[in-house]
């Protein structure tokens, strides 16, 4: 497996580093795709831009940010689908938006530099309770909103930090 790992890029973690240690685990809805990460999100933050409403069939969607070298494939490499919404192209040019082949699931926005996973496909054991650090920090591009939020957290209306506070 290592060897299609290592195809996948090495910007991420292989099967046989053994300084990665799995600190959570997510899959797909049906299961042919899984992965681990090695820690904590860098952040995690709630977008609402036009893009994600579309492509998640939500008015919003919740992403937790890793670097990519704390993400390792142990399943599906192959099961896989890329986007490019800016070309409208199933190619893996970054960003992209990565999907199961399989079941449609929607896996997570590939970065150029990191890894933004959905934290609704990690396993977070028998409770289901949210690791604080995936908690959401903010709300992003919250001007293209479908929905009003009611809540105590910043709403930027583009990226958080380059853009207006809302």
């Amino acid at each position: 497996m290592h060897s299609a790992q290592h195809s996948f890029g090495s910007a991420y973690a292989s099967l046989d580093d053994p300084a990665f240690i799995p600190k959570y685990r997510a899959a797909c809805f049906c299961g042919a795709v899984r992965y681990e990460v090695s820690a904590d999100p860098v952040d995690a933050k709630i977008c609402h831009c036009k893009a994600c409403q579309a492509l998640h069939g939500a008015p919003m969607q919740w992403a937790a940010i890793f670097h990519k070298h704390q993400v390792r494939f142990t399943a599906g490499l192959e099961q896989l689908r890329f986007y490019h919404s800016e070309q409208g192209l199933n190619e893996r040019i970054l960003p992209c938006k990565v999907s199961c082949k399989h079941c449609g699931t929607p896996l997570a926005d590939e970065g150029r530099r990191m890894w933004l996973a959905f934290p609704s496909l990690f396993d977070f054991g028998p409770a289901g309770e949210v690791p604080e650090p995936f908690r959401p920090t903010c709300h992003i591009f919250y001007a293209q909103r479908a929905l009003d939020i009611i809540d105590p957290l910043p709403k930027w209306a583009g990226h958080k930090g380059h853009s207006a506070r809302l």
